[in-house]
């Protein structure tokens, strides 16, 4: 029992040197103040800054949202790192190698970062894989070990062409991809927003400003990140040429659906909303892909057709210069039946459905005369082919129906008329008589 409290007790004498030496020291304490004064700093100042952002803008949806995710602290998080790392720069050839704000530095950082990855990105699972790397290189700098293995990465180095590439310069290459391709999708999300605002501009041409936006933003974190990394981009000219080959034969089909979504935006054939009708499937077109136009059906189907089949396959555009569209409905009535008041039953069957416009009118006209009745045609306008075209016919041919009967107007039904000769007849009967004698002489022989 001895042994143990003379152990603890040493233990505890360490432990109270260690905090004379690195927390009770007085630079550490003058750190420590730094620290806390930047923390009070910055909640005053971005308290203010919110409520006057809150007073300009408080009725936008943005900003809404973005204060209840992250808006407050992370501008108050950001101005205390400012200030802390600003101080770090003006003090250290006065107090030596500040510890204590060094290490706020990268906790601050590692938060920041943390904070925007939660905040951005949807997946929970991608959000908290950044957390962890972060954190991570947050505390190996604490340690004092991110220099040493940073040292180590850069020796193991890889030839590509004449450039040797480090480890390390390949993981700076993957970092800088991720980060540059998330402020390219960032950006080229508040593109669509504000593009998809302007009513002057269409939505085919919203939609290609859009696509030549991201790809353009692609290509240059793509860049930005081989130049990061430090590969020379003329190694990689062998290899983009297998890559052309290899997209000429094995990717024929992608590289034809995305260029045909190009042209379909070009020439502004479809956009989205638009009512088209292809290949059976008749529906709304939601989004155009790069790889595919997504159709949703009147029952909630979504159709993804490629899109090299827009362009080489028929497609009926219900909407493509404008909503209107005229439905006909064939309709038959007997001979016996009063043409002109079918013909106004018909006009007033179509007026009483909202959908049918007045202007232009329902018409009606005779088409011909049939086999079995008068062939009539109703011709009527509507300006939502997006709510259907079918389901507006039958509500109108339901009403013709409901009018015909209560006026006794008759639908036709096939009738035929059979005229047989007299000298036929007899000549039937003859040969039947003829018959029948023969076959009871052959009986009488047997």
């Amino acid at each position: 029992m001895d042994d143990l409290l003379t152990t603890m007790q040493v233990w505890l004498d360490r432990f109270w040197l260690w905090v004379l030496e690195n927390i009770l020291d007085t630079e550490r304490l003058v750190e420590l103040g730094i620290i806390i004064a930047a923390i009070l700093i910055s909640n005053i100042t971005c308290s203010w800054i919110h409520s006057a952002v809150m007073r300009a803008f408080g009725d936008k949806e943005w900003v809404a949202k973005a204060d209840r995710r992250f808006l407050h602290p992370l501008m108050s998080a950001t101005m205390a790192l400012i200030l802390i790392w600003t101080t770090d720069l003006l003090i250290e050839p006065y107090l030596g190698p500040p510890i204590l704000l060094d290490m706020s530095i990268s906790l601050f950082t590692a938060w920041i970062v943390i904070r925007l990855a939660f905040g951005f990105f949807a997946n929970r699972e991608l959000a908290r894989l950044i957390s962890m790397f972060a954190w991570g290189i947050a505390a190996l700098n604490i340690v004092g070990l991110l220099e040493p293995i940073s040292s180590v990465l850069d020796q193991a180095t890889l030839p590509i062409g004449e450039t040797p590439v480090s480890a390390l310069d390949i993981l700076v290459g993957i970092f800088t991809l991720i980060v540059m391709i998330w402020i390219a999708f960032l950006l080229t999300s508040l593109i669509e927003r504000q593009v998809k605002n302007l009513a002057s501009v269409p939505p085919s041409a919203a939609v290609l400003i859009v696509k030549a936006t991201r790809i353009i933003l692609i290509a240059v974190a793509f860049l930005a990140s081989l130049n990061a990394s430090g590969i020379d981009l003329t190694a990689l000219a062998v290899f983009g040429g297998a890559l052309g080959v290899g997209i000429g034969f094995g990717l024929q089909k992608v590289v034809g659906n995305f260029i045909s979504g190009l042209i379909l935006l070009l020439d502004r054939s479809i956009k989205p909303g638009d009512v088209i009708e292809t290949g059976g499937t008749y529906g709304t077109i939601n989004r155009l892909a790069a790889r595919y136009t997504s159709v949703i059906t009147r029952d909630g189907t979504e159709f993804l057709i490629p899109n090299e089949d827009m362009i080489t396959q028929p497609v009926t555009n219900w909407s493509h210069t404008h909503r209107l569209v005229r439905r006909r409905i064939p309709v038959q009535i007997s001979y016996q039946s009063n043409v002109e008041e079918a013909m106004a039953l018909m006009c007033e069957a179509a007026a009483e459905e909202n959908r049918v416009l007045k202007t232009p009118e329902p018409k009606t006209l005779v088409r011909g005369f049939g086999a079995d009745g008068i062939d009539l045609e109703l011709r009527m306008w509507i300006d939502d082919p997006q709510n259907g075209v079918s389901n507006i016919a039958s509500a109108v041919m339901l009403r013709i129906w409901q009018k015909f009967n209560d006026a006794d107007i008759e639908f036709p039904f096939p009738q035929r008329v059979i005229h047989v000769k007299r000298d036929d007849i007899d000549k039937l009967l003859t040969d039947d008589i003829i018959s029948h004698t023969a076959k009871d002489k052959v009986g009488d022989t047997d």
